[in-house]
């Protein structure tokens, strides 16, 4: 749409260029043939005035003024007469000499006219100031008169004798060809003025259709209830963005269903409109604020440099404005506190995604704290909790310190676990574990990487012997691209085939894929083996069905973000919905992840979806006890 209508400025403006170049062509073509007439006029009156000046001096008695002369010669002023008259044409229609006398007025002493002719002595009316200057300079005077009827000049010539001036040859020239010349322009000027319409009604019509998709731009990335951005904003937002660049804060109203309950929905909306509005005055111009979930507010703090404090002030800062605040709904006050999660160091990711989805499990540690707190990253601890570097890893995996945790996946119809997720850890030196998000970025398309995914499925391997249970790794898609890795991973499959069909790999659907031809055969390659496919955090980011059509895929998993909505969330609640039904009308197993209370595990097993993941179901574990119901005291209360 942008280059189509960029397309359509350019001709717009591309005609309007021309329409007005060949405007001004035409107006200048018509200029500089009047000019040229009046100097071809000037030209030929010149020669004729010069003429006729020599023609008088010949006969004028050196004794007497030219007045005298030709007073006393009637037959020499008829001869004088007819000459004039010969040059007369219907372009000089005018010729005649005139002299000044004693009380500066203009009387004719010749006039070669064909018609209206001047007698001798008899007064003209001229324009004095013109005709004087003839006799004050003794130079040719020109007059020039133009309109879009014609053109009419009048050339003085002064005749000089002695020094003095004794007379002055005028000559009229006059034509109607400026008329004409009109005449046949102004069906171009129509055309032109027709042309400048239609180009004005097309600019207008894409002005309009500019501030109309603008607006419509604008509300399709705007929450309607509290004017802040939206999820569609942030889907275009974090395909671009430069993670070093900004900070995340994730942003929960504690309780908010509970003023749903006791006040109503316009209470809960006044409160999300008034949260909002706190939280803007604390942001600056290039911070971003998104609604993000029901009462969730996630906002992108911009980092000047490489502050990293800016988090941890503007946090502290909204918590105690919003805390302090009195929401009024009906006269009746309401206070609310908030929990948030901050994510200092976004950059350490992989994807945008995913320091997201840490923003918010720092948001829910908040919250499963007692709430009305702020959980920081890992950046805000010892130095124990620093992020790792290729070195740290490789020692970790030459020592190893390399473990696995399992997060249990249980069937919530017997709430028993049925499968296990595979998560990596380092462990430090002194005994404190290592999530990945510290160590996975540093060693992305290197070696140790490669060595590190080699070692997990070791131990996969080696704990789905044991206890004969599905478990599932997580890859990207570029890892199954990757000729080393693939190589790699069918090398240990092939060392394990005995156990390959207990092996689930989770691939990240919110990576774009490409080379699907590919993709597809290393898949099936793999598949050929028993693994089972599934795809991760389905539900984030551009989620795209057709993956189903490319792609032989068994699991689906629901992307947290999406499940832990559901319980107020009517558009998470539709989304999750379509995903399940669909995901069974093709028989794919569908996980929910981020099961993390009753109510939402209730709202999930009403929706038809037979798997789920989350703290509320078990929280990860370096050790696997299958025997164990999960919730068998939770659900019998």
């Amino acid at each position: 749409m942008k280059s189509l209508k960029g397309i359509y400025l350019l001709l717009a403006l591309s005609i309007t260029a021309s329409i007005i170049y060949l405007h001004y062509g035409v107006n200048t073509t018509h200029t500089k043939l009047v000019e040229n007439i009046e100097k071809i006029f000037v030209l030929q009156a010149k020669n004729f005035a010069k003429n006729i000046d020599e023609d008088l001096k010949k006969y004028i008695d050196s004794n007497k003024t030219l007045y005298q002369t030709l007073k006393e010669e009637p037959q020499l002023r008829a001869a004088l007469e007819h000459s004039l008259s010969t040059i007369s044409t219907p372009s000089f229609k005018y010729i005649f000499v005139l002299y000044r006398d004693k009380d500066g007025r203009y009387r004719y002493l010749l006039d070669g006219s064909r018609e209206d002719k001047g007698f001798f002595n008899q007064k003209l009316d001229v324009d004095k100031n013109m005709w004087n200057r003839c006799y004050e300079t003794k130079e040719d005077q020109i007059i020039v008169h133009k309109n879009l009827e014609g053109l009419w000049i009048t050339y003085l010539k002064p005749i000089v004798r002695s020094e003095s001036v004794e007379g002055v040859i005028a000559i009229d020239f006059s034509t109607t060809l400026p008329a004409t010349i009109n005449e046949a322009i102004k069906p171009l000027e129509k055309i032109f003025y027709y042309i400048f319409i239609a180009i004005g009604a097309l600019m207008l019509i894409l002005l309009y259709q500019t501030i109309l998709n603008i607006k419509v731009k604008k509300e399709s990335i705007t929450d309607p209830l509290t004017q802040t951005l939206n999820r569609n904003f942030l889907k275009t937002f974090l395909s671009s963005i430069d993670l070093a660049k900004y900070q995340i804060l994730m942003v929960d109203i504690d309780y908010f269903k509970k003023i749903n309950d006791n006040f109503g929905h316009k209470a809960g909306d006044l409160v999300l409109k008034e949260v909002a509005a706190l939280i803007k005055k604390e942001l600056r111009e290039k911070d971003k604020l998104i609604r993000f979930g029901g009462e969730e507010f996630l906002i992108f703090l911009y980092r000047e440099k490489h502050n990293c404090t800016a988090a941890k002030i503007i946090a502290n800062r909204l918590k105690e404005r919003i805390e302090k605040h009195t929401f009024k709904y009906e006269k009746t006050p309401i206070h609310i506190t908030v929990s948030i999660g901050a994510a200092s160091k976004p950059e350490h990711f992989k994807s945008a995604d995913e320091a997201v989805k840490y923003a918010d499990e720092l948001l829910y540690e908040a919250k499963r704290e007692g709430r009305n707190k702020i959980v920081f990253d890992i950046q805000n601890n010892e130095k124990s909790d620093k992020f790792k570097t290729l070195s740290e890893v490789k020692e970790a995996l030459d020592e190893d310190r390399v473990i696995v945790h399992y997060q249990p996946i249980v069937d919530l119809a017997s709430y028993k676990t049925v499968k296990y997720e595979a998560l990596v850890r380092i462990v430090e030196r002194d005994g404190k574990i290592v999530p990945p998000f510290l160590f996975l970025d540093s060693i992305a398309h290197t070696n140790i990487y490669v060595d590190l995914t080699k070692r997990i499925l070791s131990i996969v391997f080696d704990k789905i012997k044991e206890h004969k249970i599905s478990i599932s790794i997580n890859l990207n898609l570029s890892d199954i691209l990757d000729n080393m890795i693939f190589s790699m991973i069918i090398e240990e499959i092939k060392k394990h085939e005995d156990l390959a069909k207990w092996l689930i790999i989770e691939m990240l659907e919110t990576q774009h894929y490409s080379n699907i031809d590919s993709l597809k055969d290393r898949i099936l390659e793999l598949k050929s083996f028993g693994v089972k496919i599934s795809v991760d955090d389905f539900g984030s980011g551009f989620s795209n069905f057709s993956i189903f059509q490319d792609l032989p895929i068994d699991i689906l998993k629901i992307d947290g973000s999406l499940v832990k909505d559901v319980n107020h969330s009517k558009v998470a609640y539709s989304i999750t919905e379509s995903i399940s039904l669909f995901a069974n009308k093709l028989d794919i197993e569908v996980i929910a992840e981020f099961i993390h209370s009753k109510e939402i595990l209730y709202i999930v097993k009403d929706l038809g979806i037979l798997y789920g993941q989350g703290f509320y179901l078990g929280k990860p574990q370096e050790s696997i006890d299958t025997k164990k119901s999960i919730l068998a005291s939770q659900t019998s209360a």
